[in-house]
């Protein structure tokens, strides 16, 4: 089969690769879009992945073409979105509810092979039914909205709370929607990019600048999200939360990135700092909440190209050009 190779270090081909089979447990799937993320970008940098060639790809939904001998609860044909977390069940993190922080944690399409070609194997337990109303290549978008749900388990986020989100990417536009979701008075979103700015007025938020400075909010945020990864924008936004409030580090930095924290002032405003690492008990939410309709695909993913495009559209993503960016196999 046809599939995206991150071979080495920053290389990147398309190539061709057996096809796979499944075990007693798992199910091969027939990709109809997979999404590209900002972990593939530290993958093709050699961050995450325990070693490489690896074919990427963790966000991605498609058919059933095959089924392992003890697989029972689907069958050939059914729509599946496939949560990639790959726990070991065994570690004290997994049996104390943590899962997502597994000693031996692992996903498909960063330690196995993923949904970048034209087929993958996943496990039954991991596949999510779609009901026939969700566009299959529309449905790449559940795996990160997964990821967003449970940064807000994270936050605990309050009735009326006033919101503000660095980075209106994919994610931080699927954050903004989630605020709305949950009650925010208030959602305000800073990113340097106009365009993305754009379609965060057109989703609804509150007001857009390019520095918080911009916002005239003296007393900060109840709640502020870093959907950036980035060590400027974490910065600012550090020294933006209000009293009682919350700050989440839900962007990807890259293992260098740091920044300066404030001790008298966590204690003295009695702040909170979090973090929301990947998907735990949330995957079959956002499923559910992605059928019914929360996100607008048609606003979310601004390019669908061939699996042929990977490479450069992997690119392109790195250049923050455009949002969600699918690649049909």
């Amino acid at each position: 089969m046809k599939a995206a190779l991150i071979e080495s270090v920053g290389r990147v081909a398309v190539t061709t690769v057996p096809d796979p089979s499944p075990g007693p447990r798992e199910v091969v799937v027939k990709v109809a879009a997979c999404g590209l993320c900002g972990t593939d970008l530290h993958i093709r940098e050699g961050e995450f992945a325990p070693s490489l060639p690896i074919v990427p790809g963790h966000e991605f939904a498609g058919e059933v073409v095959g089924t392992g001998r003890e697989v029972t609860e689907l069958a050939v044909g059914d729509r599946v979105a496939v949560d990639p977390s790959l726990y070991c069940h065994e570690c004290r993190y997994c049996r104390s509810g943590h899962a997502n922080l597994c000693d031996r944690w692992a996903a498909i399409g960063v330690s196995v092979a993923g949904g970048a070609a034209e087929y993958a194997v996943a496990p039954v337990a991991n596949c999510v039914r779609l009901p026939d109303h969700v566009g299959l290549q529309d449905a790449a978008l559940i795996e990160p909205l997964s990821c967003a749900i449970r940064g807000y388990d994270v936050m605990r986020s309050t009735l009326g709370a006033r919101v503000l989100i660095y980075g209106s990417g994919t994610m931080g536009l699927m954050m903004l929607e989630l605020a709305k979701r949950t009650g925010a008075s208030g959602v305000d979103v800073v990113d340097l990019n106009p365009d993305r700015l754009a379609t965060a007025s057109t989703l609804g938020c509150s007001r857009t600048a390019a520095g918080a400075e911009e916002l005239d909010r003296p007393e900060g945020w109840d709640v502020v999200i870093d959907a950036t990864g980035n060590a400027a924008a974490i910065q600012d936004g550090l020294g933006r939360v209000a009293k009682a409030g919350t700050f989440l580090q839900f962007g990807v930095s890259d293992y260098a990135t740091r920044v300066t924290i404030e001790p008298y002032k966590i204690y003295n405003r009695e702040i909170t700092i979090t973090g929301s690492m990947a998907v735990l008990h949330s995957y079959e939410r956002a499923a559910d909440l992605f059928a019914a309709g929360l996100l607008d695909p048609a606003v979310f993913i601004s390019d669908r190209v061939p699996l042929d495009d990977y490479p450069r559209a992997l690119d392109q993503f790195a250049a923050g050009v455009g949002r969600k960016i699918v690649v049909v196999p």
